[in-house]
């Protein structure tokens, strides 16, 4: 075979709890999240792929739903290539595992050993090997390994671990050197969830997707899977896809000296009704921005939003205090606490303590917030 064509995914962790998301679009969310399943094997058969590694951590816990497991081996069938599955630290093989209950089809090798282990696909011309999770933490498992040559065939591993990691890592140390001595041609990896593009030990190539569908606002931005196709002469070769339906996105907003809403409206992408957001209110202003105004009128341009009021008031909040006013009193109380403060976030917390009651003095709503969680 000249050359080979494979399809590199790792961490949907399906069935995520979603926990800053309302119950209600938490549980959409999972159910979505089986979607990429479908997705997955439909881009398999539209690359026209001949192989499919999945390296680790394709359920987020040992706790997974029935209908996900169904859908799982339902997709997997449909690829109707062969799928290698290496189980991660949240998908961890054990009797009691998901994994062990799945009626997994005859195109799938799911490896199940804290040790690699290979198998060979004479009519490819390849030999994959992988190792399992068997816990949830993991010591080196490449570590002195060195896979046998053979004319003729390509050797890939798949695995879930973390390259260059400190030493005392608990989910699969790997160094560039072991990968290196490792007799592969390529390395599928998984764990980290963030793409690492293609990358090369020696003459050993390898690489890690990251996961498929941002979960929370550390994933955020565009999300791909793996096209990878190795040569006969050694070459390599790497195309990202998106089969991701939302996208976690974070915007900050300076909105000194302009209307809060008309100033978000104008970075505001095209699109964003299917993503979730996070909008940061920074610079200085004569009033805080009304939260209530700004999410009655911002939240149906997204699936979910949070809003953060970050912005500094001029001076001009304690221009009353010290005056013979139960005004002047607390802002006076307030102001001396805010003059002793010993950094910028005591001082944040102070100026909101200070917006919260005047908001109260006023007989006006409760509507300004620091965070909206």
């Amino acid at each position: 075979m000249s050359s080979i064509k494979i399809l590199h995914a790792a961490d949907l962790h399906l069935d995520s709890a979603f926990e800053g998301l309302p119950a209600g679009k938490a549980a959409l969310r999972r159910s979505e999240q089986r979607e990429l399943l479908t997705r997955l094997a439909r881009l398999a058969q539209t690359e026209q792929v001949q192989l499919v590694l999945l390296a680790g951590d394709l359920l987020d816990s040992e706790n997974s739903y029935y209908e996900t497991g169904e859908e799982l081996s339902r997709c997997l069938t449909g690829i109707g290539v062969p799928v290698f599955i290496a189980p991660g630290n949240h998908d961890y093989y054990s009797s009691r595992s998901p994994w062990a209950r799945l009626k997994l089809p005859g195109n799938v090798h799911l490896f199940t050993e804290h040790a690699i282990r290979g198998m060979e696909l004479p009519a490819m011309g390849i030999r994959v090997y992988g190792a399992a999770f068997n816990e949830k933490h993991s010591g080196p498992i490449l570590r002195g390994f060195t896979a046998e040559r053979k004319e003729g065939f390509k050797n890939l591993l798949v695995l879930h671990g973390e390259v260059d990691a400190r030493e005392d890592s608990l989910y699969n140390p790997i160094t560039e050197a072991e990968l290196a001595a490792s007799g592969m041609d390529y390395v599928a990896l998984g764990h980290i969830h963030k793409a690492g593009g293609l990358r090369r030990a020696g003459t050993v190539w390898y690489s890690w997707p990251g996961c498929p569908e941002g979960r929370g606002f550390d994933e955020t931005g565009e999300k791909t899977v793996s096209i990878v196709t190795l040569t006969d002469d050694g070459e390599c070769s790497l195309e990202t896809r998106s089969i991701a339906m939302r996208r976690y996105e974070t915007l900050t907003v300076d909105v000194t000296g302009a209307d809060a809403l008309l100033a978000i409206h104008t970075q505001l992408p095209d699109e964003s009704v299917r993503d979730v957001y996070r909008i940061t209110l920074t610079g200085e202003v004569d009033e805080a921005p009304d939260m209530n105004r700004l999410r009655q009128n911002l939240g149906e341009l997204f699936f979910e939003l949070q809003l953060r009021d970050e912005t500094r008031t001029h001076q001009s909040l304690w221009e009353k205090a010290g005056d013979d006013t139960l005004r002047g009193l607390f802002l006076k109380k307030l102001k001396r606490q805010y003059d002793e403060a010993p950094d910028d976030s005591s001082r944040r917390e102070i100026e909101q303590a200070a917006r919260w009651g005047l908001a109260a003095l006023d007989n006006r709503e409760e509507a300004v917030r620091h965070e909206d969680p």
